[in-house]
């Protein structure tokens, strides 16, 4: 008799039923005679049966529970199912114990191991057995069955464990989304490895003993077949994932008994040339048995190999559940590499194969995997020929799949096929391979620089054979000419810093070769033939660039990783050994790259962003002083030369950062900017006293509006992050604005940089306003920050297009500031100087949003000139649109304004529509293949997607969206009798998009109170009710109750008046339960719905078929592509794959009987 599992074991794994199962003696199974018998007749004995399994389950819980009250401690676990919980220390004296009981009596030991591979299931009720020795083969087949039934609620599986036939039987409410093997955490996590790790362990163990006593494998082998083949998800891939680990065990000891066959004919060979043809040999004999004892043991190994692969991998590998499928395609894989000689042919590659276009990400993913592991092998990818030949155009495509590990992994196992594949990719191929480098996901990125860098720049013998001419930086320069060229023919000059960020992990070492780029940018041509032209220059200054800002941030350019990287202490060191190797090399270069290239801007300004990541303290320290006065002059060079505002912009922040108080050099370089300053400022007034010639007048000369437009841009351009105020240049820039709004005829060159001036003044006079301000002083500032507002308001209606765009960037700013002043705690100057936009300024506002982007398409066309309706310029265009829109919407986030302008927005998010009459008729119905209905379902799903994944984050709003939409959708119903369809009632389909986004207890809420509004039957089961079926239906949705409601079309389950009442209140009041209380309301509905709604599991799977045919015949709309589900009895249909047709849209849904159990 196998013993119960002890009460006392207060193991985890013994939150898990107990499996109940009695043992036949030997003498009784003989003849054919059962200890409890599978074949139940009256229902009063299925009655017995199903009272005795929830008992078990009931005191073996109970008895654990007083033993561990009782005793205090954990007893000794007695199960198999109990030693692979606990780890795998004591496996292996289990294992060698059960062999002993095995030995003693193979059919208690055999049904202890089948009682473990069902407790391992889940399973929660109890393993009978009875011997099919004496019966027919006829009848044996006709007992390999599932049945349900309804009296009991007891489902019941009988197949073949020879030389049994086992009746499982286990309750119908058995949750299929839990057992051990999906189950979360740690310790399942460490119990499925445990799980494997005794298959793996028990075979070992057996295969100098029992392994081939002709019983024990077949018992297994049947018994996981039979089971593998269950429409129980739980049964199904337990059995699968142990039949797996079985197989791979097995090929273990066949290629040892391989290995050993051979050497054993090697001495037999050896034995049989030492001694003559005559002689016998008692050595010879004895080489000769093990010889054959060892093919008769690999016969019986491959039979078993057969057995498991056509019984169960054949049938699971297109299984619905891909982790099963993956678990297969992983198990085959590692066949492959443990033992090429037998599984390296086609006939099993072509199922890796097939799965790389498996559906789910998972399979695909471990497909890759094991073909890494194939293809890694130099001596295995000469037999893989054929297989790349007809799946390398699937493998190059998957670097594009949608899971961002799946397409990591298909551009490592691209790698590895062109290292050791010879012309396996073609140039195309590779071209386009190399883009990657460019995306956005970082271990993609990442990847595809590996590719690009063991392809392209890595060359063997590079550091050995130096070119000629290249002198000490000889292969660092070829690499670099290598770079350059592959970076210029992409053509993305933009995302260079995506591109160094690719490459660093590999090629870090010539990518901080800066001693070799300078030398080569500094390079004559008279000195050397080979210099480089001027694009490949401004290549390789963009790229000196991107590597300076990757070593000193060292985190991934912006766009490409969620957030800076946190640096380990190793990574700080380095970190700081770089800067220290980029100041010292730079703070000597820099000036003269500057002088070379002072007339280039685009060059210049890349340049000039280099200093920004100096270690500045190394000026002092290194008594470098002179080398700083050489950079001012050249900078102070450029700035008289360039009037380029990222130039300008550039040169402005090097004086920023040059100009920190805190380091020694401050002195030095604020004596060089104020003389830079005073010397613009000389050169504004003169030119403002030859502009402004005469009152009511200005200089019309083309030349002295170009120099006053170029000095103003100077100014702006110092004035942001300087601050000019002891200039006094408010004045003399807010003379310029004060003319234009009362003339209006100023230059549209001299408004632009007048406005940014006067703007960045204003914010230097806010930002000096402190504690202690007088509040005579705050007095002039608040009129003119309202004169200010005043001007940008009037520059709205500005003929010129450019003066009112920047006048509205200006002016959101310019508010969401006012709105939110922090005067260092200063709460009377917060007063006097904040201000939000009045009622009629908000209007301007949102009137320019309508026009200037949301503009018709027509009148856009004619507002553009001929060369703005170029490609680039229209680029330009959107992006302008976008910056305009952004600045708008920060007003209504930080409430600088009115709430429900996003209302205004939100009405061009999809496109232009017509908003829909509010009081419809109710003959009239609605459209729903409509455009203007469809964008508005596509602007709530995508409002939806804004939630983002955190549920109870957002869990308030969702509730009060479906709240609200509700009582909207019944709004105007004369009644709920069912004669009257509310007029809004199309409107369910709308928040129907955001059901997804509840959570499971909420959405039963939200039904019960969506059922205060219909509480009689439907009248009728018209096209006009269909929206309201859609939104139940989205409620309900993988809810059990899901088959009742589709057969509940005309029958509206009651629901009673208390529990409705407080839903009621709940929802009322806009607020949900906290956590405990939704948990406990949870459990009321699922209590309630079992007894109300028509979901007993006898009566769901007579009626599951018809009812999903009457779902069809009056909702069409709800069965996309004429979805049908196939019920089977017997087993789980699979369809036959063919070589022709790779397995991407052939993979079949599975059905259970009852709806109760989900696969």
């Amino acid at each position: 008799m196998i013993a119960e599992p002890n009460a006392a074991s207060n193991l985890p794994s013994q939150k898990e039923n107990a499996v109940h199962d009695e043992t036949v003696p030997e003498s009784a199974a003989q003849n054919g005679n059962c200890v409890r018998n599978g074949n139940l007749k009256t229902p009063r004995e299925k009655r017995k049966v199903r009272e005795q399994c929830e008992n078990i389950r009931r005191n073996s819980t109970g008895n654990r529970r007083v033993s561990q009250l009782q005793n205090g401690q954990v007893v000794e676990a007695v199960t198999l199912f109990e030693v692979v919980s606990m780890g795998k220390q004591a496996m292996q004296s289990v294992v060698v114990d059960w062999i002993e009981a095995y030995k003693q009596d193979r059919n208690v030991a055999l049904l202890d191991l089948i009682n473990f591979f069902i407790q391992c299931s889940g399973c929660q009720g109890m393993v009978t057995a009875e011997m099919f020795q004496s019966l027919h083969k006829k009848d044996v087949m006709r007992k390999m069955t599932e049945t349900f039934d309804k009296e009991t609620g007891l489902q019941y599986k009988k197949f073949m464990a020879y030389p049994w036939i086992l009746t499982v039987t286990w309750p119908v409410d058995m949750d299929n989304e839990d057992y051990p093997l999906i189950r979360t955490g740690p310790y399942w996590k460490k119990f499925k490895a445990n799980f494997c790790e005794f298959i793996a362990v028990l075979v070992q163990q057996c295969q100098c003993s029992i392994l081939y006593d002709n019983y024990l494998m077949d018992t297994i082998i049947s018994l996981l077949t039979g089971l593998a083949d269950s429409m129980v998800r739980a049964f199904r891939h337990t059995s699968t994932l142990a039949a797996m680990k079985l197989l791979t065990a097995v090929v273990g000891i066949h290629l040892n008994l391989d290995v050993n066959k051979h050497n054993a004919q090697r001495l037999y060979e050896v034995e049989k040339r030492r001694i003559s043809g005559k002689r016998t040999s008692y050595r010879l004999d004895q080489l000769e048995r093990k010889r054959k004892e060892y093919e008769h043991k690999l016969l019986e190994i491959q039979n078993m190999m057969n057995a498991i692969f056509k019984g169960t991998f054949l049938n699971r590998y297109r299984d619905v559940i891909p982790e099963i499928r993956a678990t297969c395609i992983e198990e085959i894989s590692s066949w492959i590499k443990t033992y090429p000689d037998a599984f390296l042919n086609d006939s099993y590659l072509k199922y890796v194969g097939w799965m790389l276009y498996d559906k789910q990400a998972e399979v695909r993913l471990k497909c890759l995997l094991g073909l890494q592991g194939i293809y890694s092998r130099k001596e295995l990818v000469s037999r893989m020929d054929l297989f790349t030949n007809r799946f390398k155009d699937r493998i190059v495509s998957m670097p594009l799949d949608k899971d961002h590990e799946v397409a990591v992994q298909a551009m490592k196992l691209l790698m590895l096929m062109s290292q050791n594949c010879e012309d396996v990719l073609s140039a195309e191929d590779c071209e386009m391979l190399h883009q990657f480098v460019y995306t956005t996901h970082r271990p993609l990125a990442v990847a595809a620089g590996e590719f690009l860098y063991k392809r392209l720049l890595s060359h063997e013998g590079d550091e050995e054979v130096q070119p000629k001419g290249g002198g000490k930086f000889g292969a660092s320069t070829d690499q670099l000419k290598r770079l350059i060229h592959f970076f210029l023919e992409s053509e993305l000059h933009k995302h260079v810093a995506y591109l160094i960020d690719s490459l660093w992990d590999w090629a870090g070492k010539f990518l901080k070769d800066w001693e070799c780029m300078t030398t080569l940018l500094l390079k004559n041509a008279e000195e050397d033939g080979e210099a480089l032209s001027d694009a490949q220059e401004s290549a390789l200054i963009e790229i000196i660039l991107a590597t300076v800002r990757e070593a000193a941030e060292g985190h991934p350019p912006v766009g490409r990783g969620a957030a800076k990287k946190i640096l380990s202490v190793k990574e700080k060191k380095i970190q700081w050994e770089d800067c220290t190797k980029i100041t010292e090399h730079f703070i000597m270069v820099l000036p003269q790259l500057l002088a070379k290239y002072s007339t280039d801007a685009q060059k210049v300004a890349n340049l000039l962003q280099i200093p920004q990541y100096y270690d500045l303290d190394v000026y002092s320290t290194g008594h470098l002083e002179k080398h700083l006065d050489a950079l001012l002059r050249e900078i102070k060079d450029i700035v008289a030369k360039h009037s380029d505002m990222s130039v300008l912009e550039a040169s402005s922040r090097t004086y920023y950062i040059l100009c920190s108080e805190e380091i020694a050099i401050y002195s030095q370089v604020d004596c060089a900017r104020t003389q830079m300053i005073d010397e613009l400022m000389d050169q504004l007034n003169q030119l403002l006293d030859c502009f402004w010639q005469k009152e009511g007048g200005f200089c019309t000369d083309a030349g002295e509006i170009s120099r006053m437009h170029s000095t103003l841009r100077r100014i702006a351009a110092f004035h942001n992050a300087h601050d000019l105020t002891k200039w006094n240049l408010y004045d003399k820039t807010l003379r310029f604005l004060v003319f234009e709004t009362e003339h209006g005829s100023l230059p549209v060159l001299i408004i632009l940089p007048a406005l940014q001036c006067t703007y960045f003044s204003l914010l230097w006079q806010l930002a000096a306003v402190s504690e202690n301000s007088p509040k005579e002083t705050l007095f002039p500032l608040r009129r003119e920050l309202r004169r200010f507002s005043q001007i940008c308001t009037c520059f709205l209606q500005h003929k010129e297009k450019d003066v009112r765009e920047k006048a509205f960037m200006i002016l959101c700013d310019w508010l969401l500031i006012l709105s939110h002043l922090d005067s260092n705690n200063n709460q009377e100057a917060v007063g006097l100087l904040g201000y939000l936009p009045n009622t009629p300024l908000q209007e301007k506002l949102l009137s320019f949003i309508q026009e200037h982007v949301f503009m018709d398409e027509e009148d856009e066309k004619k507002d553009l000139t001929e060369e703005e309706k170029d490609e680039s310029c229209k680029l330009d265009d959107l992006h302008k649109k976008r910056s305009l829109l952004a600045a708008y919407c920060k007003l209504i986030v930080y409430n600088a304004v009115e709430m429900t302008a996003a209302a205004e927005i939100y009405k061009y998010y999809v496109k232009l529509f017509q908003t829909h009459a509010e009081n419809q008729d109710s003959s009239s119905g609605v459209d729903f293949s409509s455009a203007s209905f469809t964008n508005i379902k596509e602007l709530a799903r995508r409002f939806s997607l804004t939630f983002g994944w955190d549920q109870v984050k957002s869990r308030e709003s969702i509730a009060m969206i479906h709240k609200e939409g509700i009582e909207f959708a019944f709004q105007g119903a004369t009644g709920v009798d069912g004669k009257c369809l509310p007029p809004n009632l199309s409107f369910l389909v709308i928040i129907s998009e955001f059901s997804n986004k509840l959570l499971k207890p909420d959405k039963r809420l939200v039904y019960s109170y969506l059922q205060r509004y219909i509480t009689e039957p439907l009248p009728c089961r018209g096209d006009e009710w269909q929206p309201l079926v859609w939104y139940r239906n989205s409620l309900l949705a993988n809810e059990d109750e899901e088959s009742s409601v589709f057969g509940s079309l005309g029958e509206w389950p009651p629901v009673s008046s208390s529990k409705t009442s407080s839903f009621k209140r709940k929802l009322s009041s806009g607020s949900l339960p906290e956590t405990s209380q939704t948990e406990a309301a949870s459990k009321a509905l699922e209590q309630q719905g079992a007894s109300q709604l028509p979901s007993s599991a006898g009566k769901s799977r007579k009626r599951l078929k018809s009812r999903e045919m009457r779902l069809q015949e009056h909702l069409p709309f709800l069965c996309p592509g004429g979805l049908r589900r196939r019920y089977c009895q017997d087993e789980i249909k699979t369809e036959d794959v063919s070589e022709e047709g790779p397995a991407e849209d052939t993979i079949e849904d599975v059905d259970i009987v009852g709806t109760d159990q989900d696969i």
